[in-house]
């Protein structure tokens, strides 16, 4: 199988970037996308040249680090999937593949296609901590959550913070991965107790963060790997405007 990327090379932040063109022969299309960067890399060493940098970790779609846009789509045109789980059978031989960052103010790419995603971060420790009792832990039985309401916070919190949300929407807004935070912990009896300040100071951090607004076209619950729902921000725009009222 033959190849032929398009990928971004960016030295730092401060440097301007630019799509360089590279040509792989001879590839596996059982590949993964990140092993294909990886062969590329061997290239580059051998050849006394940089290897492209790009984020991974664990590569069974568990950490979303490995987000990178492929052909204009976050994580690839396989729909649910992370770009660590992709593979180049989704391609067709002698395919062009053009291969960039996620684009976002608020993430600044670091070098090629490496983007600093600090700010949901941040996001996550402005919700501060959760109030509970600590020392044995009760039996599981006795904890008064029904089967829906587990299932449902269970489904908030598969996110896994890749910033496909962020990338794929028009005003790079973050309202799906706060959403699903903030859903996760209001939907149960341990996130109540610091409900309203914990709704409050994420979405402050969030407009911080100089991520955009939301406006609906729902391409964040399309691009997500884990199928976020964009039902969430529905559930995180009732937090706030409770918590506002009851602050008052």
């Amino acid at each position: 199988m033959k190849l032929h990327l398009k990928i971004w090379r960016q030295k730092d932040k401060n440097t301007q970037g630019k799509l360089v063109d590279y040509w792989l022969e001879d590839v596996n299309p059982h590949m993964s996308f990140l092993e294909m960067l990886d062969t590329l890399n061997e290239k580059l060493v051998l050849s006394d040249e940089m290897p492209v940098e790009f984020d991974h970790d664990c590569r069974e779609g568990i950490c979303g680090q490995c987000g990178v846009m492929i052909n204009g789509l976050a994580h690839g045109p396989l729909k649910n999937t992370t770009t660590c789980q992709l593979h180049l059978r989704e391609f067709k031989d002698g395919e062009t593949i053009v291969i960039e960052p996620f684009r976002s103010k608020a993430f600044p790419v670091k070098k090629d296609l490496k983007v600093d995603r600090a700010a949901f971060d941040r996001i996550i420790a402005s919700g501060g901590f959760v109030s509970v009792n600590t020392g044995q832990a009760p039996e599981a039985n006795s904890i008064p959550i029904n089967h829906e309401t587990a299932e449902s916070a269970f489904d908030s919190a598969a996110c896994i913070g890749c910033g496909a949300c962020v990338a794929t929407c028009k005003n790079g807004s973050a309202a799906l991965f706060t959403s699903a935070k903030i859903s996760h912990m209001a939907k149960l009896p341990q996130g109540k107790e610091e409900r309203e300040h914990r709704v409050l100071n994420m979405v402050h951090q969030m407009d911080n963060e100089d991520f955009g607004h939301c406006s609906n076209t729902e391409a964040c619950e399309v691009e997500c790997p884990q199928s976020i729902s964009v039902l969430n921000i529905a559930q995180m725009n009732y937090e706030y405007n409770r918590a506002k009222v009851l602050k008052k």
